[in-house]
């Protein structure tokens, strides 16, 4: 059974290089230190990271739906003008 008081985090990282990444996870603390310690492999090569913004969600689902859209075009241009 699925804990109903489970959160689950969108996420937005500056890298070194410029670029952003989004991500998501239900525990953003311990995702956080795997990026920083170059244990993601997207992100190893572009350390250091720095976060640049999070959303909360209660639904899995939405969170992994909505970082999807992050990832597409428009959600980008969204995220580039609303988030960062």
């Amino acid at each position: 059974m699925e804990n109903q008081n489970k959160t689950w985090c969108v996420y937005i990282l500056s890298c070194t290089n410029g670029m952003n990444y989004v991500g998501c996870t239900n525990n953003l603390a311990r995702r956080l230190n795997e990026h920083k310690s170059g244990k993601v492999i997207s992100t190893s090569k572009k350390l250091p990271i720095k976060l640049i913004t999070y959303l909360v969600f209660t639904d899995k689902y939405k969170a992994y739906k909505f970082e999807k859209y992050l990832k597409s075009g428009s959600g980008r241009a969204f995220y580039k003008k609303r988030l960062v």
